[in-house]
């Protein structure tokens, strides 16, 4: 046993014992006086002990959750105080015993659990923590506002698959309108793209983790569908989703946030840096005399110096230059046995 443990905590047990004694035999007749003073002095002795266990554990327990403990334990009796003072009407009707039984169970095990929920969850609390709560503003709704290119497109529908997207999707009934329109075209291709876009849509708005809202806004005072977007996202405070190059300007010049598929996927192309080699299918001829052009399996245009005369053929290149333009990018290359001879 520790030194200040024994110091402390054997004066707590006869102290206990002491007062235990002196209370029951001063409470009690005089026949019974001592025997009273007997269980008086057992129930004093027993509190010193516990005393002296709690000593043992606090010494080995940080101040804060001390304190976490203290304060949860004061919660949790305040919490059943409150609780007895409204139900106070109801125990009118009950016996005695039964009612304070009801106490003192509510009260011990509201106070218990009051300390162990403090304490429990104390670690996870700090001051800063709390100011940072208080200071915090709730956030707002995020909207992403879909055009009528994108959803026909189809590859917002992965994007949302994949949880890279975020927020609610608002799809306006003008965009709707212009889908419809496309749906319903004597032109066999239009019509194909308008549906596409319409099944998109309902695919979408079936997802769980998608959330779609339709918009009745209306702005009867701007004619073109792009600069009624625009004018939605402002009112809104939303980002476009797009892949037409215009709208990307217009919105930009406007101050709304972007955010375009094909920037997207360009961003998600795999880095190709000059000197490496690279197995390419050679499909067609280029512009230049004698060029050849590939495509990667994302759509990245291969252009193959000399590769002409390899049109059909799968090859092994070298690429030379690798050009960022707004259309995506484009790699040049020449045949591998020649920059090899190089």
């Amino acid at each position: 046993m520790h030194l200040s443990t024994f110091r402390f905590g054997v004066p707590a047990v006869i102290v206990g014992a002491a007062i235990g004694f002196y209370v029951a035999s001063q409470a009690g007749a005089a026949p019974d006086g001592w025997a009273l003073g007997a269980a008086g002095l057992l129930l004093g002795a027993l509190c010193g002990v516990v005393v002296l266990v709690l000593q043992r554990k606090f010494r080995q327990t940080s101040l804060k959750v001390i304190l976490n403990g203290i304060i949860g334990f004061v919660v949790g009796l305040g919490l059943a105080g409150i609780f007895f003072v409204a139900i106070a009407g109801l125990l009118i009707s009950v016996p005695a015993y039964m009612a304070m039984t009801l106490r003192v169970v509510v009260t011990i095990g509201a106070a218990y659990l009051g300390a162990v929920v403090a304490i429990d969850k104390g670690r996870e609390f700090s001051i800063a923590n709390l100011v940072r709560l208080l200071r915090e503003e709730p956030r707002a709704k995020s909207y992403k506002i879909l055009d009528t290119s994108v959803i026909i497109d189809g590859r917002i529908a992965d994007i949302c698959d994949s949880g890279f997207l975020e927020g609610t999707l608002l799809v306006p009934q003008f965009v709707l309108r212009e889908l419809q329109h496309i749906a319903d075209s004597s032109d066999p291709l239009k019509r194909n793209r308008g549906r596409r876009g319409l099944d998109i849509l309902q695919k979408m708005q079936k997802k769980v983790d998608v959330h779609v809202e339709l918009s009745d806004m209306e702005f009867p005072e701007i004619r073109e569908v792009d600069a009624k977007l625009v004018a939605l996202a402002k009112a809104v405070n939303a980002k476009v989703v797009t892949n037409d190059f215009n709208l990307n300007k217009v919105a930009g010049l406007h101050g709304v946030g972007v955010l375009n598929i094909n920037e997207l996927t360009n961003a998600l192309k795999p880095i190709v840096l000059p000197g490496e080699d690279m197995r390419v299918y050679v499909l067609k001829e280029g512009k230049e005399y004698n060029q050849g052009v590939a495509y990667l399996d994302d759509g990245t245009m291969v252009v193959v110096d000399n590769g002409r005369r390899y049109i059909g053929q799968t090859i092994d290149v070298s690429v030379t230059t690798v050009l960022q333009t707004t259309a995506g990018r484009m790699i040049f290359s020449r045949l591998k046995e020649e920059a090899e001879a190089a």
